[in-house]
């Protein structure tokens, strides 16, 4: 070995990449337990609307520690999403001394129950808001197919100029809905069958139930050929 020239050559230059690595490695402990270069500097990129400057530097608050180097993105992202409106949250050095960070808010679509709230992509987070918002109710993991039902029934109820107030899926997965002229419809099982329902429904409401004279508080669509309504001065309830 010691007479090839070549092997030599080869093994001093991997004696020479170790000891790069090593003084590279002993370089940056000591750039990351420096007193130089902290980070002065949290610099959010974005307006917010439910979440405060307050929130942002409270949840932040012993995360930052050390300097440029030592700051752990994952770490400051983990903390701001503990926030109630926060959804998804990016997080960027910015040389010498800033860190930039990106949040995008839930935007509250309903209630859930009595607790929580849903956002625009069907995902349930734990906030308060005053808004005026429809209720739904419905078994936990339903969330994104009753925001999808509600997108679809909203559409469909468009041409009576009213709205969903209510949504429910039951246990035994039948629908429910309470519009905002305070008309309750039952729909029953299957979503697509529901959303069928409801569409033959707006299709016969102006020569139906628009043409009564008597307020009507509950219809329910499940007949295959028709439907049964409910008035407070009936009982009982009148097919049609």
């Amino acid at each position: 070995m010691w007479d090839n020239p070549r092997l030599l050559n080869l093994a001093a230059g991997i004696l020479v990449g170790i000891a790069v690595l090593a003084c590279a490695a002993v370089l940056l402990v000591k750039l990351q337990r420096s007193a130089l270069l902290p980070v002065r500097e949290v610099r959010v990129a974005n307006a917010l609307v439910n979440t405060s400057q307050q929130d942002i530097e409270k949840a932040l608050r012993g995360r930052i520690a050390g300097n440029f180097f030592a700051v752990e993105p994952a770490e400051v992202r983990a903390a701001l999403q503990q926030l109630p409106w926060v959804r998804r949250v990016t997080v960027r050095r910015v040389w010498p001394d800033r860190l930039e960070v990106g949040v995008e808010e839930h935007v509250a679509l309903a209630r859930w129950g009595n607790d929580a709230l849903v956002n625009t992509y069907g995902e349930r987070f734990s906030a308060k808001t005053d808004r005026v918002l429809p209720l739904f109710l419905a078994p936990a993991g339903h969330e994104t197919e009753v925001t999808l039902r509600y997108g679809s029934f909203k559409e469909l109820l468009a041409p009576l100029g009213v709205v969903p107030e209510r949504v429910v899926l039951s246990q035994r997965l039948a629908w429910q809905v309470r519009l905002s002229n305070g008309l309750h419809v039952m729909l029953g099982r299957d979503g697509e069958q529901a959303e069928a329902r409801l569409r033959r429904f707006v299709g016969v409401y102006d020569s139906t139930l628009k043409t009564l004279q008597r307020k009507h508080e509950y219809v329910d669509l499940r007949y295959p050929n028709g439907f049964a309504l409910r008035v407070p001065e009936l009982l009982p309830a009148v097919k049609g």
